[in-house]
């Protein structure tokens, strides 16, 4: 259910909005002033508000103002009420952050078309928030294999070779085989990654390949 926010100072206008709302399923949360208007905007975190511009002490465009300077509200759809239509007005209002212009009196189907406007543009607004936030996650993501691959190359690659080298220079027998089984167990992480990494398998000579796959210690991929 979509929650939305009304400020509004006079007592009629403010219960037929909330009425024509509640009665479209909205979660309505009203406030008499400004004051009042900006603390449960912070509190309540609304889906959109909805606010007139004339009201004695904070008023419409000082609530604005201070609602498009917290994060947490900055994004947050405004709605402005007015019964003055004066372009100049509504060009302040734009200028401060403000999403559209009701001029009263308004009807039903006017505040209603201008909140769902308002929620329609936002989807667009979220989904392509979302869609940049995947690309991001991805990027972040192979950023990262490539950080894993450079580190594996450096350490991993040398270890292996040194290793094999020494392996591959002595003769069939049991010294060898005790030397398999260490290279095993000292180099296990290492055989690892190369069997989950078939890339780092280019890095190192055919031969070393050949005889670590003889022994089944790396899988050809």
């Amino acid at each position: 259910m979509k929650k939305i926010l009304v400020i509004e100072d006079e007592p009629d206008v403010r219960a037929n909005i909330i009425e024509l709302l509640e009665a479209e399923e909205f979660h309505v949360v009203a406030a008499e002033n400004g004051f009042f208007g900006a603390l449960w905007a912070q509190e309540y975190l609304p889906d959109l508000i909805i606010c007139d511009v004339r009201m004695p002490e904070l008023n419409g465009y000082d609530v604005l103002t201070a609602l498009r300077q917290d994060a947490a509200t900055a994004t947050i759809p405004f709605i402005f009420l007015t019964a003055n239509a004066d372009r100049s007005d509504m060009r302040r209002g734009m200028e401060l952050g403000a999403d559209d212009y009701l001029t009263k009196p308004f009807s039903r189907t006017e505040l209603l078309n201008a909140i769902a406007s308002r929620f329609a543009k936002q989807e667009v607004v979220m989904q392509q928030y979302n869609n940049e936030r995947e690309r991001a996650d991805s990027l972040k993501q192979k950023v990262q294999e490539l950080e894993n691959y450079a580190s594996a190359k450096a350490s991993i690659v040398p270890k292996l070779n040194i290793a094999m080298s020494i392996v591959k220079n002595l003769p069939p027998g049991l010294q060898r085989d005790r030397c398999l089984e260490i290279l095993r167990q000292v180099c296990n992480e290492e055989i690892k990654t190369l069997n989950n990494t078939p890339a780092l398998q280019k890095l190192l000579p055919a031969e070393s390949i050949t005889f670590l796959r003889q022994f089944n210690l790396v899988f050809k991929q």
